[in-house]
């Protein structure tokens, strides 16, 4: 427990498909205490999220109860509450009308962040947990630009005058796992530790391939074929091409880009980081505890803290 004297005044919870994490937040927004469990959405047994939140939250409500935001996909279809999708551009003003109360079986009252949706002419992009993170960062003065959320389902994000004015979803974690997993490119590949070589090549040839990526991805196979690359190196070379190509994506699309803000904790956060780099783009790193930050704001333009 941090000892700096803030009174306990809001839980949030981001509460992903994967993996849990919430904060004791005091009334000053300083995160006083956190924890963390692997039981995200699809890892709780039959859907029981209420018996869950009972037991990690439980003893900070024993104390005192608290308001309680939650964000992530525990707000989806296949989380506790779904919640709508609201349009952009979008803030932590519309996010706070668009919360979802909800009460459990004990009396403890939650409200739920809702997503966000951006609708293109090729079809419609949705968020959840993301705007959170996004409103965390405006609140720390990283208010405008364009920001990269590194995961299964990477997003890239313009924020203006703090709010998210409109964004891109890339496939690009899960499509790396199916072409390990089940194509013929996993075949050559063997384990080892991350090849700096190996990936630095796969993004130079993911930001050269542009439009030609799906010829570009065969060379995943041919390289270590006729010993042209080390098989050690042939994971991190097709990361590299995946993670480069999406990044030629978005600088072909931004007008004349200069630096992009990367919101992650993981080594992807740092692959990006690796090839924005390589693409001659400045970065830099959000905090740790964005999204506790977010769920501050959000609940003081909400009035659930005085």
């Amino acid at each position: 427990m941090n000892s700096d004297g803030s009174e306990p005044a809001l839980i949030g919870i981001d509460w992903g498909t994967s993996s849990l994490r919430a904060f004791l937040i005091g009334r000053d927004g300083a995160v006083l205490d956190r924890l963390s469990s692997p039981e995200g959405i699809m890892h709780v047994p039959d859907r029981d999220f209420e018996a869950v939140f009972i037991r990690l939250v439980g003893p900070w409500l024993s104390k005192k109860p608290l308001p309680i935001l939650a964000s992530g996909m525990i707000t989806s279809r296949n989380g506790w509450v779904e919640t709508p999708y609201e349009q952009l551009p979008l803030g932590a003003q519309g996010l706070a009308r668009s919360l979802v109360a909800h009460e459990t079986s004990a009396g403890a009252r939650l409200h739920f962040v809702t997503g966000a949706t951006a609708l293109h002419d090729s079809g419609p992009d949705v968020m959840r947990g993301e705007e959170t993170q996004i409103v965390g960062a405006a609140a720390m003065g990283l208010s405008d630009g364009l920001f990269v959320m590194p995961g299964t389902h990477s997003k890239w994000v313009i924020v203006e005058s703090g709010r998210i004015a409109d964004y891109a979803t890339y496939m690009t974690g899960e499509v790396f796992a199916a072409l390990r997993e089940h194509t013929i490119l996993g075949t050559l590949m063997q384990e080892g530790p991350f090849s700096e070589e190996g990936f630095d090549r796969g993004i130079a040839a993911g930001l050269k391939s542009k439009s030609r990526l799906l010829h570009a991805l065969f060379h995943v196979r041919t390289l270590p074929l006729m010993g042209q690359m080390e098989p050690s190196m042939v994971a991190d070379y097709l990361s590299g091409m995946l993670i480069g190509s999406e990044i030629a994506a978005e600088l072909e699309n931004g007008d004349g880009v200069a630096e992009v803000t990367i919101v992650g904790r993981s080594d992807l956060a740092n692959r990006y980081e690796r090839g924005l780099a390589q693409a001659r783009v400045a970065s830099l790193r959000a905090p740790d505890d964005i999204v506790a930050i977010g769920h501050f704001v959000i609940a003081k333009a909400a009035g659930l803290i005085s």
